[in-house]
């Protein structure tokens, strides 16, 4: 039976992409991703030639997975892909996943950047346990309670913690996170292996002074270690 390939790709740097990565989009019959004219520019990139793209994004998930499985089932190999990083992690895919290996369908991950790890090995925080939480939620008081109940949980774990965030509710984000844990050391990592790549390493006051004057821009990964 063919096969449903998780294939990375670059979060920034094109260079990031991996010889594997290319040589599996190159084989697969069908890719599966997000955007389908971004994808075609990464194709093009890479002189992959011309493939069948379907769009994969969370709003037509429901109906794309019976259809992905069928055409798998049928003799295609599918590669599913996002616009940039490891697909399924904070993207959707892990119920095409689910459904694959429910079907009997072998899914072959072919991993490569991702801007978790990419954040968290070049933090200076401990690497030896963490928690992904993705982006927190929208709602200031749901977000509140999620830090509250990482305080605690980070007093007996010992955990580093990162999650993502845009650059519309960084700041709030920043300001509720001193206000549960207090003038911690925060790290905070922008854009990422692109060239306008920042990583920023102080206090959280000195970060919500710093985007108080800077229009936040770009993708977001805050990570932080709180001391007890």
């Amino acid at each position: 039976m063919n096969k449903l390939f998780l294939v990375a790709t670059p979060i920034g740097n094109l260079q990031d992409i991996s010889f594997r990565a290319v040589e599996t989009l190159k084989t697969v019959s069908i890719i599966a991703c997000e955007d389908t004219r971004k994808t075609g520019q990464l194709l093009k990139n890479f002189d992959i030639p011309n493939k069948r793209l379907i769009s994969y994004y969370e709003e037509n998930e429901i109906t794309r997975i019976l259809e992905i499985v069928q055409l798998i089932k049928l003799g295609n190999d599918v590669a599913l892909i996002s616009n940039a990083g490891t697909p399924t992690i904070s993207d959707p895919g892990y119920k095409l996943v689910r459904e694959c290996i429910k079907q009997g369908i072998v899914v072959e991950s072919i991993p490569g950047p991702s801007a978790l790890l990419t954040a968290l090995i070049s933090s200076g925080l401990p690497t030896d346990k963490f928690m992904y939480l993705g982006f927190l939620p929208e709602k200031q008081g749901k977000k509140r309670a999620l830090l509250e109940s990482l305080k605690t949980i980070q007093q007996f774990n010992n955990l580093t913690i990162i999650v993502y965030e845009s650059p519309y509710r960084l700041q709030k984000t920043l300001v509720q996170i001193f206000e549960v844990f207090g003038d911690i050391d925060i790290v905070i990592a922008r854009e990422m292996t692109k060239v306008f790549e920042e990583t920023r390493r102080e206090k959280v006051s000195q970060a919500i002074t710093h985007f108080a004057k800077v229009n936040p821009k770009g993708e977001f990964t805050i990570l932080w270690k709180p001391e007890f």
